[in-house]
């Protein structure tokens, strides 16, 4: 069964600069996961935090029902499934590096669990913002050119 659901955080790259990335599965119900199979799923708003010093958690995840299940809460928090070293290594990250963590990609994998990309980004100011619309531009005017 070939399922190619894929939803991105387009935003990430504009609002923020990516220090690492990494791999984590999603803790879901059977009615979320349904649901993200019909793509009802946003990330715009999701961040995520250590609830304790051994869980992350992410919170604003807004995942729509499932017409055909127990409603479920769109926006509840979700524990993330990752190592334990995995864990305090970005939990060190963030601590040090006064960064925040944010999703970048939910997919299915292969075997049709679900996963998540996590974001290790620090916020981008105006001006930095203001340079890569202006690099933006310059590339679409040479694109304009190569035609």
């Amino acid at each position: 069964m070939e399922n190619t659901i894929e939803i991105r955080n387009r935003k990430l790259r504009f609002k923020y600069k990516v220090l690492d990335t990494l791999v984590a599965g999603v803790a879901l119900l059977g009615s979320e996961v349904k649901a993200l199979r019909q793509g009802s799923v946003s990330l715009k708003e999701a961040y995520c935090y250590f609830k304790h010093e051994t869980e992350l958690v992410i919170k604003n995840m807004h995942i729509g029902p499932y017409a055909h299940a127990e409603a479920h809460e769109p926006l509840r928090e979700r524990r993330l499934l990752l190592k334990k070293n995995e864990l305090t290594r970005l939990k060190a990250k963030v601590e040090q590096q006064k960064a925040t963590i944010v999703p970048a990609r939910l997919y299915f994998s292969a075997r049709g669990w679900v996963k998540i990309d996590i974001a290790l980004v620090k916020g981008k100011r105006m001006y930095d913002k203001r340079q890569d619309i202006k690099a933006r531009d310059v590339d679409r005017a040479l694109q304009r050119l190569r035609k």
